[in-house]
């Protein structure tokens, strides 16, 4: 078997074996629908409340403000989707390096629904410029969403949530933030968070795909997206995935326990890492506040476009070197990161994206540095 080293965990993670075998059960002898009354139903029934509860606990949150979903995607366009129609919000107020699961719901209800799109600037180091954020909302004469993500999941920089929370509270905005690439991989606080919506995806911190969470603020109140049945409390139709509930409460458990040791581990990999590239490689670039308010497991680097360098995603996977250009939801595109053009759009750069878990060495990061030397 070919060894493979894994550095695109901001993509996708692989599945913790605890987290499997709790989730076992649910595909073999504990399989009822959670909806039928009799004992299979209902032990079913136990594990999803169960899981909501120790996902409440492990959030700072009610267990009534978490409702399970398919993905951090679906949980986006739920909570954007409600705030226009259910919230009487008329102004979207966003930035141009978001995830596309909200920058393509956005994008569509301004097409579509006529509201008003407003984009905030951006600073050097592409954090959001939040004095654009609140002369922007201080014009407004609509009632505004704000939607933020907290992680860039590109470049890795980190947003002030508590801060850009009260600026909304300020000006009576809802505000949803993006929370994908944070959930799991830091402590949470709801309670005291200003935020109206968060997001999260189970497969991020060593989950399972296919299920996610859409906190929503016990204030507010909204209509479903999906319809047809009176799972999640009447917020979401649709048979729910037991096991991946149960192995996202798993997941987020274990993250949450081991946070100060796997965050330790996995910065240190990221720091030796800046260090290697900057050793050997001349002319590069860290894209985003590398070195400050960012992601503990991420590196955006840009290297001088050469013949060699242009082609170094394609040879790191031809050596079984797994990492990205960008986001893994647009990789198939033949167009460039939409988050780097927006902030340096330079073409004579490439930008690679290693991204780390608490299964990486510093072995590996050798081995890719001495590949990457003879590619480039």
């Amino acid at each position: 078997m070919i060894e493979r080293i894994y550095l695109d965990n901001a993509a996708t993670t692989p599945l913790d074996p605890l987290v499997l075998e709790a989730m076992m059960p649910y595909f073999t002898t504990m399989f009822g629908n959670p909806s039928s009354i009799y004992s299979y139903g209902r032990e079913s029934r136990l594990a999803i409340e169960n899981a909501r509860k120790s996902v409440a606990k492990h959030l700072n949150a009610h267990p009534s403000e978490i409702f399970f979903t398919s993905c951090g995607t679906e949980s986006s366009n739920m909570a954007i989707t409600a705030a226009v129609r259910d919230l009487d919000c008329k102004h979207i107020i966003s930035s141009p390096i978001e995830h596309h699961a909200t920058l393509h719901t956005i994008e569509n209800l301004h097409n579509r629904e006529h509201i008003k799109l407003s984009f905030v600037s951006l600073l050097p180091n592409g954090h959001i410029d939040l004095n654009s954020l609140k002369a922007i909302l201080e014009s407004s004469e609509e009632k505004c969403l704000v939607t933020l993500m907290h992680a860039n999941n590109e470049i890795g920089n980190l947003l002030d949530i508590y801060t850009v929370g009260d600026i909304c509270k300020q000006f009576n905005a809802i505000f949803h933030c993006d929370t994908v690439q944070t959930v799991g991989h830091y402590p949470f606080n709801l309670r005291s968070t200003p935020v109206h919506f968060i997001t999260g995806s189970s497969h991020k911190f060593h989950g399972p795909k296919g299920v996610g969470i859409l906190y929503i603020n016990e204030n507010i109140k909204i209509k479903p997206l999906l319809f047809g049945g009176n799972q999640e409390r009447n917020m979401r139709a649709g048979t729910e995935n037991v096991p991946g509930i149960v192995g996202f409460a798993k997941a987020l458990e274990l993250a949450t326990t081991n946070y100060l040791a796997d965050s330790t581990h996995i910065k240190s990999l990221k720091l030796y890492m800046m260090e290697q590239l900057t050793n050997h490689f001349s002319g590069i670039h860290f894209n985003g506040d590398i070195s400050g308010s960012s992601l503990y497991n991420l590196i955006n680097v840009s290297f001088p476009m050469t013949e060699k360098s242009e082609m170094i995603l394609f040879n790191l996977d031809i050596n079984n070197i797994c990492a990205s250009g960008g986001s893994a939801c647009t990789s198939g595109a033949s167009i460039g990161s939409h988050v780097i053009q927006a902030i340096y759009n330079d073409a004579n750069k490439v930008a690679v994206r290693f991204s780390f878990s608490k299964h990486n060495t510093y072995k590996e990061i050798d081995k890719v540095i001495k590949l990457m030397k003879e590619m480039i």
